[in-house]
């Protein structure tokens, strides 16, 4: 039995609770990751093993894309991720390779279901609001 196996029992349920089966979100192959729709938003889940010495039993970490970065009006769309930015909870944007991405990370120590369930809650609350934003915004002929 993996050490992150009560997590993953926890989060299952969790995930049970939005009324979704976790086996359709388990990712194939990839012990602690899954997958799953917030409306029109994808949400990455994953239960990652601390990879130090801090005594931590590891993290969990909720994201999902929000959209690619514009190749036109770069500039006023990195000013108004950044200033979304600051109406955001326990989250923040994040950007990786030419996508901007809502990210939220917290150790699993501690954790509860209901703190799961927020994150999860959070998370696609945010990337259903914001993808549909920016993609109508600077990708109109997407949305």
């Amino acid at each position: 039995m993996s050490a992150l196996q009560s997590y993953f029992d926890m989060l299952e349920k969790v995930i049970s609770g939005l009324g979704v089966d976790p086996s359709v979100c388990r990712e194939p192959g990839k012990a602690g990751q899954w997958n799953m729709k917030r409306g029109s938003a994808n949400v990455w889940i994953n239960i990652l093993p601390a990879n130090n010495d801090s005594g931590l039993s590891g993290y969990l970490q909720i994201m999902g894309p929000v959209c690619q970065v514009p190749t036109s009006n770069t500039e006023a769309f990195y000013a108004e991720v950044l200033e979304a930015s600051h109406n955001l909870y326990g989250v923040g944007f994040t950007k990786y390779d030419n996508w901007i991405y809502i990210n939220g990370v917290r150790e699993l120590d501690g954790i509860d279901e209901s703190e799961m369930a927020a994150m999860l809650n959070r998370v696609g609350y945010y990337c259903d609001h914001y993808d549909d934003h920016f993609i109508g915004k600077y990708f109109p002929s997407q949305a």
